[in-house]
């Protein structure tokens, strides 16, 4: 069952606590478990030696890179936008991987009030909430969210995958100085216009980007410099 420092660890990462957010920390801890292994540390961060693989961008993902260790930012953690609330993870050199699902229907039916439900719709969903409403949402939330930390396996999908295909280490790139802006940037991401490199930004080009709804293809920068505050 999750810790309730853990439980604390993940309020403080992501602002408040959630259903969904402590999903992912079971969810994370069911995986690691039936791995036998503990949460990444310094080895397995700096050699990305565990990934997990996340399937959605929304609470669950903070949750489990709380609990695993695997974040984005130490290049173990995988995000797959399938949009499905579950989460795969696996040792390198190891072909053996637990996956787990969450049939968000299924748990909102058995453990989510009805009361919870068309608070979150209205709030979160419809953005018309007031500010008595949130407060009342976070508390319910809360609530809820810790009795998901007491969730048994049952209530999880677990699956044992083999893994086929280890997903390749981040690659070490140079940087290149934007022709324009002077600011460096990875080699595989400068454009180059009449043989003078650019980063996305001043070259006025869309990039990939992860947003709420997933990954869009075609993200523009939605900011210009006005002032520099230093030099």
């Amino acid at each position: 069952m999750v810790s309730r420092e853990l439980i604390e660890k993940a309020r403080e990462f992501h602002g408040h606590i959630c259903p969904f957010v402590v999903l992912g920390l079971r969810a994370a801890e069911i995986a690691l478990n039936k791995l036998g292994i503990k949460k990444a540390g310094v080895a397995e961060t700096i050699r990305e030696d565990i990934v997990a693989i996340v399937e959605v961008n929304n609470c669950f993902a903070d949750g489990v890179q709380i609990a695993s260790g695997c974040t984005l930012g130490n290049n173990s953690l995988i995000y797959a936008d399938t949009g499905k609330n579950a989460l795969t993870v696996f040792r390198r050199g190891s072909n053996k991987g637990i996956r787990i699902y969450i049939d968000s229907e299924r748990l909102r039916e058995k453990y989510f009030p009805k009361e919870a439900l068309e608070l979150f719709r209205k709030v979160v969903t419809e953005r018309r909430g007031t500010d008595e409403e949130v407060v009342k949402l976070n508390r319910i939330w809360e609530e809820i969210g810790l009795k998901m930390a007491e969730l048994p396996e049952e209530d999880f999908v677990i699956q044992v995958v083999e893994v086929v295909e280890e997903p390749e280490r981040a690659p070490i790139f140079e940087s290149i100085r934007c022709s324009k802006c002077g600011e460096l940037v990875m080699a595989p991401k400068i454009v180059y216009i009449d043989g003078k490199p650019y980063c996305s930004t001043c070259a006025g080009r869309e990039v990939p980007a992860v947003i709420g709804r997933g990954i869009s293809t075609a993200f523009r920068i939605p900011y210009k410099v006005v002032k520099q505050l230093n030099t």
